[in-house]
């Protein structure tokens, strides 16, 4: 299966970086992942181990990989004030997703594969406690954001 929906030459810099690290998923009770302590440390979550939201500090940690600067928050719904907006999604941009209620501060965010009718497929951290592919109802995005500096 390959991920790439479009030239894979065309493809940003983090999305190699980011799906390399496929398959890191949370340890059970009693264990840390310490990959996971990794992308934490990228943000305001520096010293948490992998049992709390990490999918905001997968995003960071994949751009800080290849020197752009995320937003160094755990939150997702952070990245709605990051970069800048796109009208429409772009293969590897940065899409927010509403979790619960739109008006609430829960989130999720991931980077942008394609999308159809119903479902938009996102790579990311937290994905059924891993790092992988998963579908979202499209009507979940809040908002797909790209970096300023590129």
């Amino acid at each position: 299966m390959t991920l790439f929906t479009s030239d894979s030459a065309a493809a940003p810099a983090w999305m190699p970086a980011a799906i390399a690290e496929r398959g890191i998923r949370r340890f059970p009770v009693g264990e840390t992942n310490p990959r996971i302590v990794e992308y934490n440390d990228e943000t305001d979550l520096v010293g948490y181990d992998d049992k709390i939201s990490w999918c905001s500090s997968f995003i960071n940690w994949c751009l800080a990989s290849v020197g752009v600067r995320g937003t160094g928050s755990a939150l997702a719904r952070s990245w709605l004030d990051w970069g800048i907006a796109l009208e429409s999604p772009a293969y590897g941009c940065v899409a927010v997703l509403t979790r619960d209620d739109p008006a609430s501060w829960k989130g999720h965010v991931g980077f942008y594969l394609r999308h159809d009718a119903e479902s938009v497929y996102l790579f990311g951290g937290n994905q059924l406690d891993e790092v992988r592919e998963l579908a979202y109802p499209v009507d979940s995005v809040l908002g797909y954001r790209w970096p300023k500096s590129s």
